[in-house]
């Protein structure tokens, strides 16, 4: 028999599994619990916090595609750096993060920080002065987010996790934005690998939820455990849209870098923009490191309008297509002013150390016609000259 890849491995996980009516999509489990069938023999579920066969059937397939030892699903992305940070950080202990990344994780390790749980250093991961310097106060986690969160900034997965595990600390990567099947970074040494499956896993935007994956079995087990004793999981009606989802993610992201590389060629060297951040841009200072690591450079482009926060209201009024709204990787192209939406949570001098500015716009290019995408992009940026 022929020997199937990873990618017809995950996504057919759970397909005509089922013994009672042969139906070919398995069945969604919503039982919040399971009988025993004796005091002391309990099945092999026994309540849905702690168990459930729907949400299993997703972290088989996130544990496939990602190639870990398995997947721990959770109620949202940022319950898996509340997971990561309570299961794997002793009180006081230590915590490095990008200087640059996702405006929600930067608040809730200050947050963290604030009430004494942990110490947290916001570092520019592309420095290797001000990495190393943070290395040697003895990290417990070193959380890389590559491409970062608006800027697509690249870190050297295979370097960094190197790095931390010479420094005795863990080394983690948000893989959101590319999916494991753009860059798999438990193969270049991460100890571990987070998602938000709101985004591109599930790709309609009707479902949040989060995902940790561990490559060593006994640090999977380790978070298993402590995600059920928080009340991290998610629910089985969750987990069964976000399969759902899954099943289509190969085909989607093909028709979003194609969206997403017909605008680029559109609107590069336009003179409303003062920077055009994509990592396939030649000229993207980590162009080359992209390319090393990943298969693909994803749909998520930055725009820096020349004419700052002015520009940005002619460029978002009329602009067709594009919603102007939080989150990305849905079917749907998005719009985002990082500074007053996603990244308004931290603080002004960080977004500052961020490069985020009044003039920065975040687009997620969906699965639209290509050519209605391209016209009103470039609709957009003529009025915001």
């Amino acid at each position: 028999m022929a020997e199937l890849g990873r990618w017809t491995t995950a996504m057919r996980t759970g397909l005509g599994s089922d013994t009672s009516y042969g139906a070919v999509v398995p069945p969604m489990h919503l039982s919040s619990n399971y009988t025993f069938e004796a005091p002391d023999t309990p099945r092999e579920y026994d309540y849905s916090r702690s168990g459930n066969p729907t949400r299993d059937l997703l972290n088989v397939a996130l544990a496939e595609l990602e190639g870990g030892a398995g997947a721990t699903t959770l109620a949202t992305g940022l319950a898996g750096f509340t997971l990561l940070a309570e299961a794997l950080v002793p009180a006081g202990g230590r915590v490095m993060v990008q200087h640059d990344a996702y405006g929600g994780t930067w608040r809730l390790f200050s947050f963290l920080a604030s009430q004494g749980k942990l110490a947290v250093d916001f570092v520019d991961f592309n420095d290797a002065d001000a990495f190393a310097k943070a290395l040697e106060r003895g990290p417990h986690l070193v959380m890389v987010e590559t491409p970062s969160n608006p800027l697509l900034r690249i870190t050297d997965i295979r370097a960094t996790a190197g790095a931390a595990r010479a420094a005795g600390a863990l080394s983690v990567v948000d893989n959101t934005f590319c999916s494991p099947l753009l860059q798999r970074p438990l193969d270049l040494g991460a100890d571990l690998v987070m998602h938000s499956t709101t985004k591109f896993i599930n790709g309609h935007s009707d479902v949040v939820g989060g995902a940790v994956i561990a490559r060593d079995p006994a640090l999977h087990e380790k978070l298993r455990l402590w995600a059920n004793a928080l009340g991290l999981t998610s629910s089985a009606f969750d987990a069964y849209l976000t399969l759902r989802g899954l099943r289509t993610l190969d085909a989607r992201l093909r028709v979003h870098q194609e969206n997403a590389d017909a605008i680029l060629a559109a609107i590069d060297g336009h003179p409303a923009l003062k920077a055009l951040h994509h990592p396939g841009l030649p000229g993207h200072p980590q162009h080359a490191l992209a390319a090393s690591q990943q298969s693909g450079f994803g749909s998520l482009m930055s725009l820096e309008l020349a004419g700052g926060w002015d520009a940005v209201g002619r460029f978002l009024d009329g602009l067709q297509i594009f919603h102007l709204a939080e989150s990305l990787g849905g079917v749907e192209s998005l719009v985002c002013h990082p500074e007053t939406m996603t990244h308004a949570g931290m603080s002004e001098h960080a977004r500052a150390e961020a490069g985020i500015t009044s003039g920065l716009l975040r687009l997620s290019v969906g699965i639209e016609a290509r050519d209605d995408l391209v016209a009103v992009v470039m609709e957009a940026l003529d009025r915001a000259l």
